[in-house]
């Protein structure tokens, strides 16, 4: 399939088929496709400076800016910014970070990262080997060391006490281990990959008690869910937790250019207690990346679609809840405009080819299907897509 062209939440093919993006591509243009604004931004900072290293004592002016931006929306405690160009960078550096900054502090035994089932944290050595699906690890091996799982956060699997199973895990593995040995937790607030699994209730601040009485950083990987996708800058406010590090990228600059960023809290700034950070990337805190960033945070706050995703998503998950009654749906859930449609078994590949002959992009993922459309997508757009995926999904049974 390869496409031509696109305009909010519709994009054409190179014979001149229309479909509803239904998956943002990769998550990553929360703001739509074809906003000439986020061209401009950047054709204006191209034609100003293009490029430079923001290495050594170098930085740029829509960085610096960025990075204010950045932390005038962060969750309370984040204080630092470190660019990158992606999600798996990111996470390859709050790894890093986590490690040294324990080190330090005096514990160079802290190494070990807690990661979970079902999760998805990029394709680097560190990223990969932290991601708990294991048909993408398959092949790759050894990965980097250090590295322990926990269960998959899935409420419907573990039933009504989910939470406080999950908790007693965490509880008994941190013990097993030793908290004196681990360095961090990494979690995204939503599965993404792994199904668009929100946590059972209470989740992440239980998690987050257990973590900090053993001395323990939380990394949330917001690279899917931040810049409005649960109806909030971060889904970490949607949560209520205050994590240590948020990896951010996808949504920060819609795609538009390849940025991310690390956001650090003060809790890693006072164990780092000023150590040098030997770690970068050709191409941080890009000048034409920043430019781009800050226009489309712009188009989120003027647009009002923080409050849109919160809307469209209900409109969507209540036209797709009554799958749960079909014998072959195990469960259809969403935050925001971050939805999944789960098979009791088998996978859900017939129903993503089937609906883009329909002409609907939805994106199969194991034994589900998730759903992730730009957040100006429209209320007909949301209602065919919905009616599209129903008469795949049933069809499918």
């Amino acid at each position: 399939m390869i496409l031509d062209r696109g305009q909010g939440a519709l994009v054409w093919d190179i014979e001149g088929r229309e479909y509803i993006d239904g998956t943002c591509g990769l998550w990553q243009c929360p703001v739509g496709h074809g906003r000439t604004e986020l061209a401009e931004a950047a054709a204006a900072q191209i034609g100003r400076l293009e490029f430079y290293s923001s290495f050594g004592d170098y930085s740029n002016e829509p960085s610096i800016r960025l990075a204010d931006r950045l932390l005038s929306l962060a969750p309370a405690g984040i204080e630092r910014v470190f660019f990158t160009n992606g999600g798996s960078e990111g996470n390859e550096t709050a790894i890093k970070l986590a490690r040294l900054a324990h080190r330090n502090n005096g514990e160079p035994e802290r190494t070990i990262i807690l990661a979970r089932a079902g999760g998805y944290h990029g394709m680097g050595s560190g990223s990969l080997a932290a991601t708990g699906i294991d048909r993408l690890r398959e092949g790759y091996g050894p990965l980097m060391p250090g590295i322990e799982f926990l269960g998959k956060p899935h409420g419907v699997v573990h039933g009504p006490e989910a939470t406080d199973l999950l908790v007693a895990e965490l509880e008994e593995r941190i013990a097993q281990i030793g908290p004196e040995r681990i360095a961090a937790f990494i979690g995204e607030p939503v599965l993404g990959v792994g199904g668009m699994v929100p946590p059972p209730e209470g989740y992440w601040p239980r998690v987050q008690e257990v973590l900090r009485r053993h001395g323990i950083l939380l990394i949330l990987d917001e690279i899917v869910t931040a810049f409005g996708r649960t109806g909030h800058w971060f889904a970490a406010e949607h949560f209520g937790v205050e994590p240590d590090m948020i990896v951010v990228a996808k949504g920060l600059s819609s795609g538009y250019i390849p940025m991310g960023a690390v956001l650090i809290g003060r809790r890693v700034l006072d164990l780092a207690d000023g150590a040098t950070f030997l770690h970068g990337f050709t191409y941080n805190g890009h000048p034409v990346g920043a430019a781009v960033s800050l226009a489309n945070i712009d188009i989120l706050e003027r647009e009002g679609l923080l409050d849109r995703a919160k809307k469209l998503g209900d409109r969507l998950l209540t036209a797709l809840k009554p799958l749960e009654e079909l014998d072959h749906v195990l469960e259809v859930r969403g935050v925001g405009l971050m939805l999944g449609v789960e098979f009791a078994s088998g996978d859900a590949a017939a129903v993503q080819s089937g609906a883009r002959m329909e002409g609907v992009i939805v994106r199969a993922s194991g034994a589900n299907i998730v759903l992730s459309p730009p957040l100006v997508i429209s209320e007909e757009q949301v209602d065919k897509l919905a009616q599209v995926l129903i008469r795949q999904v049933r069809a499918a049974g």
